[in-house]
């Protein structure tokens, strides 16, 4: 695990996750939200994104953390991925914990909701087609997550040099 990539929907714990497996694997955690956002909450147009992605995944070793919903282009950053998790935990947990974080817009709620049905197929089909090199992990519930947590600490990650 050098170049992890965590997708899943909002409320899911992606940014928990990638700061946890970024301090247990020291690597440097990217957390995409504050690349891709304008201060006043406008997003980042495609063909910029892209060359942001481009320039966030040069490097030989991170973990970003960031599901951008309909907003995103996920080509880049899987293509460069050795490792892609995605948290596809229960509509009641991720909307729990999205309510005890902070107030939301309409868009946000409605993708949170629709997440399963309508991103998750996209996210996968995109997986497929730009990360069929990457170990994939689907976690369902926080308890995969520690396990996989468990694993990447016990596992000394390999020298990125050649």
């Amino acid at each position: 695990m050098n170049r992890v990539v965590i997708l899943g929907r909002g409320g899911a714990g992606k940014s928990t996750l990638a700061t946890r497996l970024g301090a247990a694997l020291t690597l440097p955690v990217i957390e995409l939200d504050k690349h891709f956002w304008a201060p006043d909450l406008t997003p980042t147009p495609t063909e910029q994104w892209v060359q942001i992605q481009r320039q966030l995944t040069d490097s030989r070793q991170w973990v970003i953390d960031g599901d951008l919903g309909p907003y995103d282009d996920l080509a880049t950053r899987l293509h460069a991925a050795d490792t892609v998790i995605v948290l596809d935990f229960p509509l009641w947990l991720c909307a729990w914990r999205a309510l005890r974080r902070s107030r939301e817009n309409l868009a946000f709620w409605r993708w949170l909701i629709t997440y399963r049905r309508r991103s998750l197929p996209t996210v996968m089909t995109a997986i497929a087609t730009h990360a069929e090199h990457a170990e994939l992990h689907v976690l369902h519930n926080p308890h995969a997550v520690e396990r996989l947590l468990t694993q990447a600490g016990t596992t000394t990650p390999p020298d990125p040099t050649p």
